[in-house]
């Protein structure tokens, strides 16, 4: 299993920085993980890094056992996702392919990264169920402190924008997100 960590800062590769690397990495390939690390800790920063395909973004100063802790996580989700669980999940017109991580709308594939196939995958294996912000980084990023839910929400607008009428996410002000027959809100 692969992992690629990524400096903003830059400069490492022929001149490109990390958003660069992080482009280029996800418009050939949706499957590996990807971590920042970087010293810009601005909200926008860190939700360029997340819209441009980022599975975690870890800013300075960082403790070296919560980067170790976040890899590992990273890691076996990955390693979760390439197996087991059920074969398919359907709700709506969106059907899943866990085993495969292939997602399909009304038939036609769709690409999703990592962790939004992640997210929606646990979003449509319940639904109904109303999921915290907190609940899902736990769910889905393997974070257990509740910093940085903006994540979520990205991640979320994300997804919507990718399925567009056919978003089962639903979002329950004041609470977090779901998935139902009902389209997006």
């Amino acid at each position: 299993m692969t992992l690629v960590l990524i400096g903003v800062a830059g400069g490492f590769l022929a001149g490109l920085d990390g958003l660069e690397v992080c482009r280029r990495l996800r418009a050939a390939d949706d499957w590996t993980p990807v971590l920042f690390l970087s010293a810009r800790d601005e909200d926008v920063d860190r939700i360029v890094g997340l819209e441009l395909g980022a599975d975690d973004y870890v800013t300075k100063p960082f403790s070296p056992r919560e980067v170790v802790v976040r890899v590992k996580t990273l890691l076996r989700r990955a390693h979760a996702a390439s197996g087991g669980g059920a074969a398919t999940v359907r709700l709506s017109s969106i059907e899943l392919d866990v085993a495969g991580r292939r997602a399909h709308v009304d038939g036609a594939e769709l690409t999703l990264t990592a962790t939004e196939f992640d997210l929606l995958s646990h979003l449509m294996r319940s639904p109904g169920q109303v999921f915290s912000r907190e609940q899902l980084l736990s769910a889905v990023w393997g974070y257990t402190s509740a910093a940085g839910t903006r994540t979520v929400d990205v991640h979320v607008a994300q997804l919507r924008a990718k399925l567009g009428s056919a978003s089962p996410i639903r979002t329950v002000r004041g609470v977090g997100y779901s998935a139902d027959e009902r389209t997006g809100g």
